[in-house]
């Protein structure tokens, strides 16, 4: 289902195989010629820059001519900065980007610089980005006719990643660290990458119902070894790794320390599979491309004896109905008036609804305190309480501009409301394992039975079908299958953690909210697949694969890549350099020899190590940058949120209004929209639209409102 069909793109300072050309081609748009004059863009539904207005504009491409000649073209840029804001003209590029945005100064080991994650991922991560806003714009001109400029910062979206430092700082005052092989969950360090007898794996031990029986799995195997075990008899329902008493943690790592070293990669992938103990082997590039589960998938594009990445996501048709004529709401955003009911849970649900409110969707969260999310249970900052949930600011920050309906689906009452509501919407959105849906007769076979022209998407670490796809996983299991965690870190020490915020539960939901409003535009009277509904398959391992194309393509041309700390082979020469103050640092970039001599010539006699030392961060950004060098000062979560003028200007948190937490700041979706702002509201708290779903969106009246109430159905 190729809901693009007919659409060209043309480029301006962007290469073809950009993954966000990947991505749109993916869908059935074609890219054409580099355009050299206005004229060049008469067939063009979309135009690519990968440099920003400021840098067109210096080109001879002025945005406002553009936009007065094509009035309906949907204009998108990538850039480092963005084209808004004081550093809007400033070189950049992945690594000093990444340095701006924050994730930087927390990849690698607390003894050495800062290390960035394999390949390009914060751009890859914007491009996804990019691709939701372009999609919602070109839904949007569907109705009015009109395009508009999309505006996206890479460094913008990696802060945007880091929301557990964000929350950390607003509430606490506190800073995450590099923490090598592990990750920062709040007040915890949690370990997560482990040798093996021949490689490494990937494992954390994870809070709540979710996690409780692969750590149970992970205790009884280690008992069944005969190593010490300090797990036995924990009752992990009541784990909290945020709160777990940090000498209990050091114990309980050493003692799996050991075990994993006893074990083998082919038995953390055949036995611990078996177990469930969500443990997951660190693979390579030559791995991924024998990886039987993304062969089953017909994952791979075939091309000239090279096996690529192919699609993003998994679209399957559904039948062709009568779709209603989706019309502007109430609300500002380019999704204004499109319904949205939402099933999903933690990141990748919690991010995807939070992506399309934030563009103007109603979106109504169904959720239940029986199994609340994670991020209403999850303690990771002082103001918050194991009792309460709805003082969670990681849940307000993930779940803005959304409804709550709090309800016990496992009750057969529970379909009074449910089965109206999935006539209402024009998207359904879930993320449990696969299988769950249909349990609840909520599959999509299900639904498209009373509303057949619903969009439904449905995320999860393997997809919907293939050998691994009712297995379970989490973030960092797309960072490890993928080959990202092996080509993290530096050439003499294990792999890292790719980024010590997570990475995969936060670029598969702007996938997945890209997916669905170019498949809602196509569904639009006059689009290539009018009246017509579809089932959108993302899987995080995919999609992590799909960031790691230049790393498969090279392994296949005899050229496979090994971790290289900071080293890139597109530039001339770059790193990570310490400056004067304590773990301070600032990332250069250079394109050339010229420049390299120009830096050398700054630092005189001293080796550049011993003169980046003595030197103010941003007093060297300052002077490299007016040379033309690219560089940026490693940031922490203080700089970004207290002293960053460009993320202040591009309004990179909004302020709402929290009823039990105050006033704070909230990351927005980040994007830009010339011709239809974003305006997001507050999370809400549990059930707080109970009634008002009932009565007026599922027709109940208010006595059998209160009667299923006293019931128990909205819990």
């Amino acid at each position: 289902m190729k809901v693009l069909a007919g659409h060209n793109i043309a480029l301006l300072s962007l290469a073809a195989d950009r993954p966000l050309v990947r991505y749109l081609e993916s869908l059935g748009a074609v890219c054409s010629a580099a355009p050299t004059t206005l004229d060049d863009l008469s067939a063009a539904s979309f135009l690519l820059d990968g440099s920003g207005l400021p840098a067109l504009a210096s080109q001879g491409w002025q945005h406002s001519e553009i936009a007065q000649r094509f009035p309906a073209l949907v204009h998108v840029s990538v850039s480092s900065f963005g084209s808004v804001g004081p550093n809007a003209a400033l070189a950049g590029g992945e690594l000093v980007a990444s340095a701006m945005g924050g994730t930087l100064r927390l990849t690698g080991e607390p003894d050495r610089a800062p290390v960035k994650e394999a390949l390009d991922a914060c751009t890859f991560h914007a491009d996804m980005v990019a691709a939701a806003g372009a999609m919602a714009a070109h839904f949007d001109r569907t109705r009015t006719g009109k395009g508009q400029h999309v505006d996206v910062s890479i460094q913008e979206v990696a802060f945007n990643r880091s929301v557990s430092s964000i929350l950390g700082w607003q509430f606490d005052k506190r800073k995450l660290a590099r923490v090598g092989g592990a990750l920062n969950y709040g007040r915890a360090t949690v370990r997560c990458i482990w040798p093996l007898a021949d490689g490494w794996c990937f494992h954390s031990l994870m809070t709540g119902r979710f996690g409780a029986p692969a750590n149970q799995g992970l205790s009884d195997w280690m008992d069944e070894v005969g190593v010490d075990n300090p797990l036995q008899g924990v009752d992990w329902l009541s784990y909290n790794r945020s709160t777990l008493d940090s000498a209990i943690r050091a114990r309980w790592e050493a003692a799996i320390e050991h075990f994993f070293r006893t074990r083998s990669k082919h038995e953390i992938a055949t036995e611990g599979r078996r177990r469930g103990i969500n443990a997951c082997v660190v693979a390579d590039p030559a791995d991924v491309l024998q990886d039987a589960h993304l062969q089953a998938r017909n994952f791979w594009d075939e091309q000239s004896g090279m096996r690529l990445p192919g699609r993003f996501v998994s679209v399957r048709p559904g039948e062709s109905g009568s779709a209603r004529t989706v019309n502007s709401g109430s609300r500002a955003g380019p999704l204004s008036g499109v319904r949205v009911l939402d099933f999903s849970w933690a990141l990748v649900g919690s991010i995807t609804t939070k992506t399309l409110g934030d563009l103007g969707a109603d979106v109504i969260k169904v959720e239940s305190r029986t199994r609340p999310c994670l991020s209403r249970i999850d303690v990771q900052v002082s103001a918050s309480s194991a009792t309460s949930l709805d003082d969670k600011p990681w849940f307000a920050h993930l779940n803005s501009s959304k409804r709550s309906l709090a309800l016990d689906m496992k009750r057969k009452e529970a379909r009074e409301l449910l089965d109206p509501l999935l006539k209402w919407a024009d998207v359904v959105v879930e993320n449990f394992s696969p299988g769950t849906m249909a349990k609840l007769g909520l599959d999509y076979d299900s639904i498209r039975q009373a509303n057949p022209s619903v969009v439904m998407i449905s995320g999860s670490v393997y997809g919907q079908t293939g050998p691994l796809a009712h297995e379970w996983g989490v973030d960092g299991t797309g960072g490890a299958l993928s080959s990202r965690t092996y080509l993290t870190g530096w050439p003499d020490r294990d792999p890292i953690v790719p980024g010590a915020v997570p990475y995969g539960d936060v670029i598969v939901p702007f996938v997945m909210a890209a997916t669905a409003a170019a498949t809602l535009a196509a569904r639009q009277p006059g689009g290539s697949s009018a009246g017509q509904g579809a089932h959108i398959d993302a899987s995080m391992y995919e999609i992590c694969v799909q960031q790691m194309y230049p790393a498969i393509r090279a392994t296949q041309l005899g050229e496979p890549p090994q971790r290289s700390g900071n080293d890139d082979p597109h530039r001339y020469r770059q790193g990570v350099w310490p400056t004067a103050g304590d773990d301070r640092w600032i990332a250069i970039s250079l394109q050339d020899e010229a420049q390299w001599q120009s830096l050398c010539a700054l630092a005189g006699s001293e080796d550049i190590t011993t003169w980046t030392a003595q030197q103010d961060a941003h007093e060297l950004m300052g002077n490299l940058q007016a040379r033309g060098i690219a560089a940026g000062v490693v940031q922490d979560i203080e700089d970004l949120m207290e002293h960053d003028e460009t993320l202040r200007a591009r309004g990179a948190l909004v302020t709402l209004k929290h009823p039990v937490l105050g006033p704070f700041g909230h990351v927005r979706t980040p994007l830009q929209l010339s011709a239809t702002p974003l305006e997001p509201y507050r999370a809400p708290a549990i059930g707080e639209h109970n009634e008002e779903i009932a009565c007026e969106l599922a027709g109940l009246s208010t006595e059998r409102y209160q009667q299923l109430q006293e019931a128990g159905v909205f819990k």
